[in-house]
């Protein structure tokens, strides 16, 4: 689902981290495979489980589910809002001095095509069906790879080069918080391996299955993290699209596919909130499809003026991660695991691990969530 995003951040996280935090990104990928395989065993304990909230509603009862239901809505929610913030600082990159006066108000740069992706990717967040977003979407994975071959062959054949000046300090502490975070974002997709896990017909595969997800997108998140910092050392942004030669070929085609990933995807993180909210106030808003849609519409117009008021990718991200990814990925399955089958029934080696991804989660999620805020505040002062 965040594939695209997070690998956009990654030669950033690794500026930010230092050259030793790629050893933190296994570490990170290793401790959410094993998190991803307790809930498929949350799974496996019975068989009316088919969501994650059930698993939260079978842990801890009804305020488990609301636990577990408002993390994975908040994630959605942000990284919807992260969708187009990049959109619109990939098409400024693009189409830059762009402005659009209407009477009196103007709109121009980001902003105006922050505003623009809205309008465009309204009209998908209407639909009841999203199942053709939903193989556009999984065409992502080969475009991820696509993004990372663009930018390979902009530095070797285009003349960017591998000529970018970095801090050689292999582990840099005040920068692992964003590092971690943006690291904890790349995984955080636990939301659906419930629903993978209830529609394999062999359900024995899923560990098998998420152990090669996890190793490709490992590599590909590594790949793409060493090819960036070599190109733009401590010079890359939070995305490293922004840092190529616009006018090049393959600078096109990354900015393009960056582009084009959002609008199959943002209906596909926003429809679970607007159908969980046209549920939960059913009597207010009424049933039909007008209300569906005004419900939908006023959803994608929270997301613009957010995008609008923080347009700060990395550390949105990073706040993402560190917060809400962190405990849906990494917290919350431990916890869930350890209520529903006992501490008693863990083996030594369960306890340790589970006792380790506690302590790792709760670190990130204090530190990252912290660093994330303050660089946040910091920036809107800027601003002022």
């Amino acid at each position: 689902m965040t594939s695209g995003v997070g690998l956009l951040s990654m030669p950033y996280a690794l500026a930010e981290g230092g050259w030793l935090s790629l050893a933190l990104l296994a570490a990170v990928a290793a401790t959410c495979w094993y998190t991803g395989l307790l809930l498929g065993r949350c799974m496996a304990a019975d068989q009316a489980i088919r969501t994650y909230p059930d698993i939260g509603e079978r842990a801890f009862g009804r305020r488990g589910r609301l636990v577990v239901s408002a993390f994975m809505y908040a994630e959605l929610y942000l990284v919807a809002i992260g969708f187009l913030i990049l959109d619109g600082d990939n098409l400024d990159k693009l189409f830059p001095g762009a402005s659009v006066r209407l009477g009196p108000a103007s709109l121009a740069g980001k902003q105006l095509f922050v505003v623009l992706v809205a309008l465009m990717v309204a009209p998908t967040t209407w639909l009841r069906s999203l199942g053709v977003l939903a193989y556009v979407s999984a065409a992502g994975v080969f475009a991820s790879v696509a993004i990372v071959l663009s930018v390979l062959w902009a530095a070797a054949v285009d003349g960017v080069g591998f000529s970018g000046r970095g801090n050689t300090t292999p582990l840099r502490l005040t920068g692992l918080p964003t590092a971690l975070g943006l690291y904890t974002f790349c995984y955080c997709t636990h939301a659906v391996f419930p629903t993978l896990y209830t529609s394999m017909k062999q359900k024995s595969q899923f560990p098998k299955m998420l152990a090669i997800c996890f190793v490709l997108c490992t590599l590909n998140y590594g790949s793409m993290a060493v090819l960036g910092y070599l190109m733009y050392g401590d010079g890359v942004q939070s995305q490293v699209t922004l840092n190529l030669p616009a006018a090049r070929l393959s600078s096109k085609i990354a900015i393009y596919t960056t582009v084009v990933m959002p609008f199959s995807k943002y209906a596909l993180v926003v429809t679970p909130i607007a159908v969980a909210i046209e549920e939960r106030f059913r009597g207010v808003v009424g049933e039909g499809a007008a209300a569906s849609v005004a419900v939908r519409t006023l959803l994608v117009l929270s997301t613009v003026v957010v995008a609008i008021a923080l347009p700060f990718f990395g550390y949105l991200m990073a706040l993402v991660g560190s917060l809400l990814s962190v405990c849906a990925c990494m917290l919350l399955p431990c916890l869930c695991y350890v209520r529903i089958f006992g501490a008693t029934s863990l083996t030594a080696s369960e306890t340790a691990s589970i006792i380790g991804i506690l302590m790792l989660g709760l670190l990130v999620a204090i530190t990252g969530t912290y660093s994330s805020l303050v660089q946040i505040i910091h920036e809107l002062q800027l601003g002022v």
